[in-house]
């Protein structure tokens, strides 16, 4: 009878004891994860879970991570949130840039001209520069196409004589065709660069009338 009492008493220790721990170790858990937080998230068939860690495989479309009350403490954001918010601040950094670079020359624009006459005669100053650039390579052609017309000449009377044309002749007849090109070319771009300074003072006039109303 003795032994019965004893061993009941052994029994009921050892399972308060177990019960004990048990507790004490949901207790040591439920801290654990409170004071990491918990993440939530729904899998592919539309479960929820929960868990201290977020799984790899859920990073690209994001979770809530929970307190252990369970109201939301943060998100994560999924891939394509982070994309777009990385898209949406370069486009604010590229607006930021050219609102800064139209106020630098918005300055430079009024602090370097008091009235829009400065202005045509600043436009005027710049076309001077194509002009002269295209009256010299204008005379330049005249003396090149008289003397390609004078090599050609040669190089035909040589051909119905019946002789070979010397090398030499050839190459300047060559050159001088070569040169030709160039010409007209540097005519060409000096002319569309008239045309872009006159774009450019235009546009300067207008937006310093805007700025001063002058």
């Amino acid at each position: 009878m003795q032994t019965d009492k004893w061993s009941y008493v052994l029994w009921r220790n050892t399972g308060l004891h177990m019960v004990f721990n048990t507790l004490l170790l949901a207790v040591l858990l439920t801290a654990g994860i409170a004071h990491a937080g918990l993440y939530r998230w729904v899998d592919g068939s539309g479960r929820v879970h929960y868990s201290d860690t977020l799984p790899s495989t859920y990073q690209k479309s994001g979770a809530a991570e929970m307190s252990k009350q369970g109201s939301v403490i943060r998100r994560t954001q999924s891939e394509a949130e982070r994309k777009a918010e990385a898209e949406q601040t370069a486009e604010q950094l590229r607006i930021d840039q050219e609102q800064q670079k139209q106020t630098q020359l918005d300055r430079a624009l009024t602090q370097t001209y008091t009235t829009g006459a400065e202005i045509d005669l600043a436009r005027d100053r710049a076309l001077e520069h194509h002009k002269l650039a295209i009256k010299g390579a204008e005379i330049r052609a005249k003396a090149v196409d008289a003397n390609l017309a004078e090599l050609n000449t040669r190089v035909a009377n040589i051909t119905k004589a019946g002789r070979p044309v010397p090398p030499n002749l050839k190459g300047q007849v060559d050159q001088a065709a070569n040169e030709r090109l160039e010409l007209k070319r540097a005519i060409l771009n000096n002319e569309e660069a008239m045309v872009k300074v006159r774009e450019k003072y235009e546009s300067d006039k207008a937006r310093f009338r805007e700025l001063t109303g002058k």
